[in-house]
């Protein structure tokens, strides 16, 4: 695959303070990537060193194939990584227009890219006038009017409400479906795990993960169950082969699969023991349950 962005051994230090440590990943064309971490794990110094708004303090990146600079790759790359910034009396036109004649781009292109976000009817709107999450769709089409071939966001939903986030959200996978490739900062797993293909989770500066969303969830997923008898049930579980770590809460026993089972053959070999079971549900790891895992050991 065509690679967009190279980052190798890159640290950021504040004085003191190591913002983002040996960090190396790349980013890979057509994709939807999201860097993962809470806040001050090192994402928006990433964002900004890839932008030159940030000096690195060792390490390096590329873009593209190295062969070109980063003030004209650059030009190819769509960004948003602070608070949308307009003229409050100009219109959702007005002000893009301004931003057609700082990127040297037609200004045909501006309807076209209102009405990918969604704001083509409120187009003769002043800014001022737009709700949050409107806003934010118009930083996202000014960021688009260069048809970048990638675009970076930095917490994109941040402050908005369910419904703007929902929008925010789909116009992110209709982008990625007419094939921009789309790297993102969030601290929202559940928001990685919506739109993004691929994941790369920092803590403190560090790379803890790199790779597929679906890679790092791709499990046979687990049980929850109780009987009458928990401890009959917890050891037929522990003996079985296809079962991995277990555990017991509230009654409710936690058996994570290490091969493929389904529940009703399960409910059928306990049957057969005579275990009646009370409660049975089978529930596949999500994205939250992989990052627990991943940062249990990480609280130093």
């Amino acid at each position: 695959m065509e690679k967009i962005l190279t980052i190798n051994n890159l640290t950021k230090k504040f004085g003191h303070v190591t913002a983002v440590k040996d960090l190396s990943f790349s980013i890979e064309k057509g994709n939807v990537y999201g860097i993962l971490g809470p806040n001050g794990s090192g994402k928006s110094t990433t964002l900004g060193i890839v932008l030159n708004v940030v000096n690195r303090t060792a390490g390096d990146f590329h873009w593209f194939d190295g062969n070109t600079t980063t003030h004209d790759a650059l030009k190819k790359v769509g960004a948003i990584i602070e608070r949308p910034n307009f003229y409050p009396y100009m219109t959702a036109v007005q002000n893009l227009s301004l931003v057609c004649k700082i990127k040297d781009v037609p200004r045909e292109k501006i309807e076209e890219k209102l009405e990918l976000v969604g704001l083509l009817e409120r187009k003769n709107s002043t800014f001022r006038t737009y709700s949050l999450g409107m806003k934010q769709r118009l930083a996202i089409a000014s960021a688009l009017l260069n048809d970048p071939e990638i675009l970076i966001l930095d917490e994109p939903t941040n402050g908005l409400d369910p419904q703007g986030i929902h929008q925010i959200r789909q116009i992110i996978k209709k982008i990625a479906a007419n094939g921009t490739t789309i790297l993102l900062a969030s601290h929202l797993l559940d928001e990685v795990e919506k739109v993004c293909s691929h994941v790369v989770i920092l803590r403190k500066g560090r790379k803890l993960y790199s790779g597929r969303v679906d890679e790092m969830i791709a499990s046979h997923g687990f049980f929850e169950v109780s009987a009458g008898d928990n401890e009959k049930l917890e050891a037929f579980l522990q003996q079985h082969k296809a079962f991995g770590k277990i555990s017991q809460e509230n009654g409710i026993i936690t058996a994570f699969l290490s091969e493929p089972l389904d529940a009703s053959e399960l409910n059928r070999l306990l049957f057969e023991q005579g275990i009646a079971l009370s409660h049975l549900s089978k529930r596949k790891e999500s994205l939250e349950d992989m990052f627990l895992e991943v940062t249990k050991d990480q609280s130093n």
